[in-house]
C-alpha cells in the first residue's frame, strides 16, 4: 500500500495536486492512502520550503510545482 502525502495549506494548487496525485494512483491501479498535511510545522519536518509538495512512502518526489498527470504517475509508481 502506498502512502502518498500532499504538504501544503491548501491552496488552489494543493487541490490540483492532490487531485492529480489520486488521478495517477487509480490509472496504475494502486492500493493508496492520500493524506494532507498542513500544518506548517509538519511540513518543515519534511525539508520543504516550498509547497505544495508530494511525498511518497515518506520521500519527497516534487515541491513548488504540479507535475502532470503523466509525471505524477511516474513519481508515485
Amino acid at each position: 500500500m502506498k502512502k502518498i502525502q500532499i504538504l501544503g495549506t491548501g491552496c488552489r494548487k494543493c487541490a490540483a495536486l492532490a487531485e492529480t496525485a489520486e488521478s495517477a494512483a487509480k490509472a496504475l491501479g494502486l492500493q493508496y492512502t492520500l493524506e494532507k498535511v498542513t500544518d506548517l510545522n509538519d511540513i518543515a519536518t519534511f525539508g520543504v520550503m516550498f509547497t505544495p509538495a508530494l511525498v511518497v512512502d515518506g520521500i519527497v518526489k516534487v515541491a513548488g510545482k504540479v507535475p502532470s498527470l503523466e509525471e505524477t504517475k511516474k513519481l508515485i509508481a
